[in-house]
């Protein structure tokens, strides 16, 4: 490949450029009207205006990105994630237009696109799933049915869902056709299919997820798990690997699990495969993102694999580089997510323009972002500002290195996540390793944060008081002990 476009924006099309540069390949930067200036349109060799702000007249013009692709005479397209990274018509029309689409083939993106084609696909390895019924629930009775006989609380789900769009609970039978309807609601307008299904609700789960890689040639490795259990509205936050809770016969039986997920549908390129992990341990398949993670930098810090760069050797047609033997964990990484957000008012989003913007950084610190000072977030695309990534020998040190780098993380001008963060880190229920995807809910509120902030506040104006009286003390006694000079003036 001699150049390849980026159809996607901010932090991750960045991201995604640096890799593309350091491989001596060229690349084509997309951007709306709002995102002229971005950095990572500054940074691509080439780019070119897909229309304006919002979304759907420009980075999920999928018709219009080939054409200039083809114009430009790219070889490949890489999505990042979001956007068109997960549409099958989309990768198969890049296909069809002669240029290669980094990411997994058309037909494995729509089985694992679809929750219910997935668990049948997936079948074959008897794989453990959460109790329920693996076809499309389309009317009350037979949802009361199904409901009595795996138990309440049920989780009612979207189908073609993500991102915790269509998924309702519904905890007794007087609750499920108010939660049915809005399941099947939210699914219709967020994915154009309003197939839901039901299955058992795990009340304390963890969110385990596993990265794999896979080439052409029926190679599959995986590269251990990440932790994603912190969480706001079913959506991820925090994340860390490895898991605190995973022994090593755990982690290896979950491994060659992700690896069987992947080979059933003939999946090439990376991927993660998804579990939910219940107090016992037992773990069960959720589903497979056919793409690349937000999360995937602590899979890299900890593995020294640039996921990035192995999606474009798969997609050119070169072998895996890795034995499963081979790929070890080294130390321990963090990552947390900087969303223009406010956490003091249930993390709604938080529009404005960064007045200050200065980021962290030292040894084990790592920033994937895609704005600077004088930018404003557009109110058009997800809100986050940055992903922010700390490395270390083990968990405790990669926590310290993340509080450190947080605090001399400077944003002005809108809300972040950034003190939740914070919160997160210093929480004993985060520091013993105990916590579940109900952090938030068990640990978290509003006025917790700021009883936190306050008592900081507090502590550092105790600190420079006494900085300010040691001073004092030292000034004056200087100013009270006779010099040389002074003697022989007098």
């Amino acid at each position: 490949m001699h150049k390849i476009l980026v159809a996607n924006r901010g932090e991750i099309a960045l991201r995604i450029m640096r890799t593309i540069q350091r491989m001596g390949i060229r690349s084509v930067a997309v951007y709306s009207e709002a995102d002229r200036q971005a950095p990572h349109v500054l940074f691509a060799d080439e780019a070119v205006c897909l229309g304006p702000a919002p979304s759907n007249q420009s980075y999920l013009n999928g018709d219009a990105i080939i054409t200039f692709a083809q114009k430009l005479g790219v070889d490949g397209i890489h999505p990042g994630y979001g956007f068109l990274s997960e549409n099958a018509a989309f990768a198969k029309k890049v296909e069809e237009a002669g240029i290669t689409f980094i990411g997994p083939g058309a037909e494995a993106m729509r089985i694992m696109g679809s929750k219910l084609a997935a668990k049948e696909c997936v079948k074959q390895y008897n794989i453990p799933m959460v109790p329920g019924i693996d076809k499309a629930v389309d009317s009350i009775p037979l949802a009361r049915k199904i409901a009595a006989e795996i138990g309440y609380p049920i989780l009612i789900k979207a189908s073609a869902g993500g991102g915790g769009k269509g998924m309702r609970i519904a905890a007794r039978e007087s609750e499920l056709e108010e939660q049915m309807e809005r399941a099947t609601s939210e699914a219709l307008s967020s994915f154009g299919d309003g197939s839901v299904f039901i299955e058992k609700y795990v009340s304390s789960p963890r969110h385990i997820e596993i990265q794999v890689l896979a080439d052409n040639y029926g190679n599959t490795v995986h590269l251990f798990e990440r932790e994603c259990s912190i969480q706001r509205r079913h959506q991820k936050i925090v994340e860390e690997s490895p898991s605190s809770v995973l022994t090593p016969e755990l982690r290896q039986k979950m491994g060659e699990a992700a690896v069987l997920v992947a080979k059933s549908c003939n999946y090439r390129s990376t991927g993660t495969v998804e579990f939910l992990l219940d107090e016992a341990l037992n773990f069960y398949f959720l589903e497979m993102n056919t793409r690349l993670q937000v999360e995937h930098p602590v899979t890299e810090m900890i593995t020294g694999i640039d996921l990035v760069e192995e999606q474009i050797r798969i997609a050119r047609g070169e072998k895996l580089r890795y034995k499963q033997s081979a790929i070890t964990i080294n130390g321990h990484a963090l990552e947390l997510r900087v969303y223009a957000e406010d956490p003091l008012n249930d993390f709604l989003p938080s529009t404005g323009t960064l007045e200050k913007y200065e980021t962290p950084t030292g040894e084990g610190i790592r920033v994937d972002d895609g704005y600077t000072a004088g930018m404003a977030i557009p109110v058009y695309y997800d809100p986050m500002i940055a992903k922010l990534i700390t490395h270390g020998n083990n968990r405790t040190e990669a926590i310290q290195k993340m509080k450190a780098a947080i605090n001399d993380y400077t944003i002005a001008g809108v809300s972040t996540t950034l003190p939740f963060g914070t919160f997160v880190f210093e929480h004993d229920a985060f520091l013993s390793g105990r916590f579940d995807t109900q952090f938030v809910q068990k640990y978290y509120s509003p006025e917790k944060l700021l009883a936190q902030q306050k008592s900081k506040a507090a502590l550092a104006g105790m600190i420079a008081l006494k900085y300010w009286l040691e001073k004092q003390k030292e000034v004056r006694a200087v100013e009270t002990t006779p010099t040389n000079w002074t003697k022989r003036s007098q």
